[in-house]
């Protein structure tokens, strides 16, 4: 998110200035400039060609080296157990099933169930919620603050997403818990989230402007914060009128392999997942490899969270080739993890194959791009933009890694029947976010838990939510 500078009318009109009374031959393009800037591109028979492959192709195809995807098998020495794939469909909900992903080979396993899926629209209804009230108490904290202030004009440009990281999970799922698919299904607005969320943004900034007029009447915090109860109430409403209403308690039985059928029990959302599930969220660490910032440190995101009482991302930075003995030593061990990259970057979509050498945009073109993961970051070129489940890892007679598996939640369509092979190249250059188990981590990396971490600001390029 790109730090925006703000200016009085005055100091505006007298910067412009400035730039008008300073400019000089030197930053105008001028005929001499324009011969040199021409010069690059060569009226021949070699690039006559090329110019009409590109004019009329799509440049991915082009630049698309087709050995390369034939070097990637589907075969690994180690792999999770996990049954089906998912389908986020058209929203920003990746992040949630990347989570619920994590979870799912646990409970298949426990029960000896054929397969099994959690509500992603039941855990998806109370993020809504609750990023509601996080925003509205939010304004109502810096309420004394002028709009353009840094932190109002975030808090107002990302008032609610449908967005989100491995700790808004564990905030939801602590004060919510979960249920089965079945209980709460997906409707047309959980699978389709962009006109609903967007609906409710807009009333979030209504009701948020509300409430500042409010406060600057002399409204009091007591005062605000009624208030803010009744505009909640106007959310829940919409939200259940898109997703359903979530149950406070329901009656659930299974069939396992074997066809034996449960007995026929009545839960609540939160018993049922220390029953059913039984993972202590708290033993899990989520790990970073951002060369923007130091290493071997423990950070926290500022306002970074999705439930108000609930806690900020943090994460221990560090370079990959440090937590990779942990994942392999997860995976070895049947247990899955939330993992998040840029996907977009370098992926064979028809082969499922994530890899640095898929296209040579460089040959096609006849420049050379050569930024580093560091000034990727730092230029907006590059940060995390999906969620997915790290699932598998081939290594050769020596043990070192040749490659991944993430399970992807875009539908047995996408990829290599939902599932995309990455390069261990690849994982080096553009994953950021992994979450492990502290089982499988060194004390010497644990002990970093104990840091007092370093608050970094939401608006930090690396920080945006997965979609």
């Amino acid at each position: 998110m790109k730090t925006v500078l703000h200016f009085s009318v005055f100091p505006v009109i007298f910067f412009f200035a400035v730039v008008a009374f300073s400019q000089d031959e030197g930053g105008i393009i001028n005929n001499e400039m324009l011969i040199q800037i021409k010069s690059h591109y060569s009226d021949d028979a070699a690039t006559k060609a090329i110019t009409n492959a590109i004019t009329n192709n799509d440049i991915n195809k082009l630049a698309c080296d087709r050995t390369n995807a034939a070097k990637f098998d589907n075969l690994f020495t180690y792999k999770v157990e996990t049954k089906g794939i998912t389908d986020q469909k058209s929203s920003g909900r990746c992040w949630l099933f990347a989570s619920l992903n994590v979870m799912r080979p646990k409970v298949i396993d426990k029960y000896n169930l054929k397969d099994f899926y959690f509500s992603h629209t039941y855990s998806f209804f109370w993020d809504q919620l609750e990023k509601s009230n996080l925003f509205l108490e939010s304004i109502i904290q810096t309420r004394d603050k002028p709009m353009d202030d840094k932190t109002v004009e975030w808090l107002f440009k990302n008032s609610i997403s449908d967005g989100g990281v491995w700790s808004g999970f564990v905030n939801v799922v602590q004060k919510y818990g979960v249920v089965p698919d079945e209980v709460m299904p997906e409707s047309y607005s959980s699978k389709n989230t962009r006109m609903m969320w967007r609906l409710i943004r807009r009333k979030l900034k209504e009701d948020g402007l509300k409430l500042r007029e409010m406060y600057n009447n002399g409204g009091s915090v007591g005062e605000l914060r009624k208030e803010k109860t009744t505009m909640l109430g106007d959310i829940y409403h919409m939200l259940a009128i898109n997703l359903g209403e979530p149950p406070d308690e329901f009656e659930w039985r299974y069939e396992d392999k074997d066809k034996k059928l449960s007995e026929l029990k009545t839960y609540t959302p939160k018993s049922f997942y220390d029953e059913f599930v039984g993972v202590d969220l708290q033993d899990y660490v989520l790990f970073m490899d951002d060369p923007t910032n130091e290493y071997f440190k423990l950070y926290e995101i500022e306002l970074d969270r999705n439930i108000y009482e609930g806690v900020n991302w943090q994460f221990i930075n560090l370079p990959a080739d440090e937590f990779k003995p942990f994942a392999v030593a997860s995976i070895k061990d049947n247990e899955a993890m939330y993992f998040s990259c840029d996907v977009g970057k370098q992926l064979n979509k028809e082969k499922g194959v994530l890899d640095i050498n898929n296209y040579d945009y460089n040959s096609l073109l006849g420049v050379d791009f050569g930024m580093n993961k560091k000034q990727r970051i730092e230029t907006f070129e590059s940060g995390s933009t999906h969620g997915m489940t790290l699932i598998a890892v081939d290594l050769d007679a020596d043990e070192k890694i040749n490659k991944w598996l993430l399970e992807n939640s875009w539908g047995k369509k996408s990829g290599k029947e939902g599932y995309l092979v990455m390069s261990d190249e690849w994982f080096d250059e553009y994953m950021f976010r992994l979450v492990i188990n502290k089982k499988y981590v060194s004390d010497k990396i644990l002990e970093i838990l104990k840091l007092e971490p370093i608050l970094l600001p939401p608006w930090d390029p690396m920080f945006a939510e997965e979609e």
